[in-house]
């Protein structure tokens, strides 16, 4: 790991559950650990149709840092004692599906739904920074590291998919808001079941 990067890590020995917001701290950490659980199977689709094409490695390296962030986030729910959504069977499937379905209609296919998730996932994750900073920075120190270090990992899977003609895929557009719009329902679900 470079020295950069957020030490992955078990936090447990130094996380006080008593100083905690409990509900935005366990909403957090359960959609966090839901949506890493949603790509890791999203690119497992992927690799199952593509694994063997030019584009495998590029999807092999980014599962890599998606299986090192759900990694992350199954030692952080032990940590803070936040339970998992109970919608993780249908993520397992719906993940899959999607990435072997995006891999289907080709590497642009791919690409086109790593863009669009990774947009998501990386909005999202600003979006608990801003929660956490006006809460306590410094209460939440660690956390907001490992979530910012998560969100530049997304923004730059979103980059490679673009760079890889994400944008050339068939419908793109429309592509990329119908997986959107699965992603905010996802996150909407996972935070609150």
């Amino acid at each position: 790991v470079p020295a950069e990067r957020v030490s992955l890590r078990c936090c447990s020995t130094r996380v006080s559950l008593e100083d905690v917001n409990r509900p935005v701290i366990d909403r957090i950490i359960r959609v966090d650990h839901a949506g890493e659980y949603g790509a890791n199977r999203i690119y497992a689709g992927q690799m199952a149709v593509l694994g063997r094409s030019s584009v495998g490695p590029v999807i092999q390296q980014m599962w890599n840092q998606e299986k090192d962030h759900l990694k992350k986030f199954n030692e952080l729910m032990v940590a803070y004692r936040v339970r998992p959504t109970v919608l993780l069977p249908f993520w397992n499937v719906a993940g899959f599906v999607l990435g072997a379905g995006s891999a289907l209609l080709g590497k642009k296919g791919a690409m086109a739904c790593t863009v669009a998730v990774e947009e998501s996932i990386s909005d999202h994750y600003n979006s608990q920074i801003r929660t956490l900073m006006e809460e306590d920075p410094e209460k939440y120190k660690e956390l907001l590291q490992v979530i910012k270090q998560f969100r530049d990992d997304e923004r730059e899977h979103h980059d490679i998919g673009l760079e890889h003609d994400a944008e050339a895929a068939p419908a793109y557009s429309v592509l990329k808001t119908a997986i959107q719009l699965g992603c905010k329902a996802a996150i909407f679900l996972s935070e609150r079941i």
